[in-house]
């Protein structure tokens, strides 16, 4: 692995008041401020890397990205809190490790969650930790970044939410995005049309109460975009739906992050999805 010889970024993520969004709501999944160079300007043998804070009983977190060897900090990102998605990081490819701990703990403390990330040459991850505070867990999922085709836009939907076991997506017109998602899993991507679409989401609430869930959001999706649906708990018990916009169209930035500025928001073989928005 090369030596990275940049000075650590460091980024305070926070989380914003009235993001919670309910029924009804337009998401727009328009791009976020900090973006990257694409996958057509990127110099060779550099990916990208971002990082959510999806464990919504979890308070502020650290996350440090080391060098595997040498245990040098190459980024920071501070304060982060519960819904945020990172901006995409350039990295040189190699192996990494992400480490989580709580806000402001001495640099001593040991990570209460650690991972070994793989950068690959043109390639970007993500990186979560999520579940239950008292059995918080990390995944490092595969972004697709790859254009959609015929002017259409492509989705796929990480089930986090700690109220629902499994969680099924469907459009207005029926087709579906996810069935059963079972917790900590992505699903494929699957190729829309561009376009406003509706969400009806359902699911089986955790635990012995059996409980069915449900949400409805309309989502905005951009010509030749590629978006992260997330499932997250909402405050009162709920769950909702949150867009992230991945990669704007081809030939640009993949951007990642939270629209908004902050707060809310296993992988199955590739799905296509026909028909027009609704």
């Amino acid at each position: 692995m090369r030596t990275v010889t940049r000075r650590p970024l460091r980024i305070a993520l926070g989380i914003a008041t009235g993001l919670l969004l309910g029924a009804g709501t337009l998401l727009a999944a328009a791009p976020a401020s900090a973006a990257v160079p694409s996958a057509q300007s990127a110099p060779a043998g550099e990916g990208w890397i971002r990082l959510a804070h999806l464990s919504p009983d979890t308070k502020g977190i650290d996350v440090r990205i080391s060098a595997l060897k040498g245990g040098t900090t190459l980024y920071e990102l501070d304060n982060v809190k519960y819904g945020a998605v990172s901006p995409y990081t350039p990295m040189p490819d190699g192996t990494y490790t992400v480490s989580m701990v709580p806000t402001g703990s001495p640099a001593s403390t040991k990570p209460m969650l650690s991972s070994a990330v793989t950068i690959a040459d043109g390639h970007a991850s993500t990186v979560a930790a999520y579940g239950p505070n008292k059995k918080i867990a990390v995944s490092v999922y595969d972004d697709d970044l790859t254009a959609p085709s015929n002017g259409g836009a492509r989705i796929r939907l990480i089930q986090a939410s700690t109220l629902a076991q499994t969680v099924s997506v469907r459009t207005s017109t029926g087709v579906a995005v996810a069935s059963k998602a079972k917790r900590g899993t992505a699903t494929g991507y699957a190729e829309v049309g561009a376009g406003p679409w509706t969400l009806d989401l359902s699911a089986k609430s955790a635990g012995s109460a059996k409980k069915t869930l449900t949400d409805s959001a309309q989502v905005a999706l951009a010509q030749g975009s590629v978006t992260t649906l997330f499932v997250l708990d909402t405050a009162d018990g709920g769950l909702t739906i949150e867009p992230v916009l991945d990669s704007a169209s081809v030939g640009q930035d993949p951007v990642g992050g939270v629209q908004t500025g902050g707060g809310y928001l296993a992988t199955h073989p590739q799905t296509t999805l026909g028909g027009t928005p609704g």
